[in-house]
């Protein structure tokens, strides 16, 4: 175990059960499972921070949104920390991305089914390398449909899935608005050709499209960015730019809020910090 990890645990398990005591409220650092959503982490830290200071009510949320295919550094904050919040989300991010290019799908990640296929013979390495730094900088992003953006009050992926249902066009709706994003560095790590296998539905909350069979050329990218940058739409960009069509196979988040993955605690450390049996 890494000993900023164990410094983190044994600090923690000194937990009075006084939150009182925690004038600036308490940060965890979660690597989130796959296919949990960030509101399901928050669920289950709530239930067990309440129980542990004997609250009926106890601010806790996060810092910064991860999709439920991605895992990663999640930042639970609980008590007085929910107002570092926004300033814990304002911090450089950095992600570890496979990009499938080949295909597409409507939420630009593994959440819904592949609805188009595209030459990708000519995508190697040297194209891909070539082409990402056009992507260095600060650039106007236009958010996936679905995703948790607000518009007028109403989180964008309950429009997408309303459109999908029915069965609607989800691409040039004008619905979401370009955002000014920056990507500090964008890295090339490895390149090859992927085989997909039939995902265990035994595990996890959340069904994955079935795209066994197919073989696919895809990027395994270091990516470091700003806030609010979408790393599903980036995928979706990158496959336009190299003439193809991409979507992201594989996310995880690897530092966020001064916070690296080797720091992050699993689901599991977090809860038993936690006194439940009050």
């Amino acid at each position: 175990m890494n000993s900023r990890v164990e410094d983190i645990l044994g600090e923690l398990r000194r937990l009075s059960h006084n939150i009182e005591d925690y004038p600036e409220g308490i940060v965890l650092p979660i690597d989130k499972p796959y296919r949990w959503t960030s509101a399901d982490v928050i669920r289950k830290i709530k239930w067990a921070a309440c129980r542990h200071f004997g609250k009926k009510k106890l601010k806790v949320g996060h810092a910064g949104t991860l999709d439920p295919l991605a895992t990663g550094i999640l930042l639970v904050c609980i008590g007085p920390a929910t107002k570092k919040a926004e300033d814990l989300q304002k911090s450089a991010k950095s992600y570890l991305a496979g990009v499938s290019f080949g295909a597409t799908t409507p939420s630009y990640d593994l959440e819904k089914d592949i609805d188009r296929h595209f030459h990708s013979e000519h995508i190697d390495r040297e194209l891909i390398e070539k082409t990402l730094p056009s992507f260095i900088g600060v650039q106007e992003q236009i958010a996936p449909l679905f995703s948790a953006k607000s518009v007028e009050g109403v989180r964008v992926y309950e429009l997408a899935r309303q459109r999908y249902k029915r069965g609607l066009p989800l691409e040039d709706t004008g619905i979401i608005q370009a955002s000014k994003i920056e990507i500090y560095g964008l890295r090339l790590l490895d390149f090859s050709l992927k085989s997909f296998e039939k995902p265990d539905y035994a595990d996890g909350r959340i069904k994955v499209a079935d795209i066994s069979g197919e073989r696919l050329p895809t990027a395994l990218l270091q990516v470091d960015c700003s806030k609010g940058t979408y790393i599903r739409a980036l995928a979706r960009d990158l496959g336009e730019a190299v003439g193809s069509g991409a979507f992201l196979s594989s996310l995880r988040r690897t530092a966020n809020g001064g916070f690296d993955i080797s720091e992050s605690l699993t689901l599991d450390q977090a809860l038993a910090l936690f006194d439940t049996n009050n």
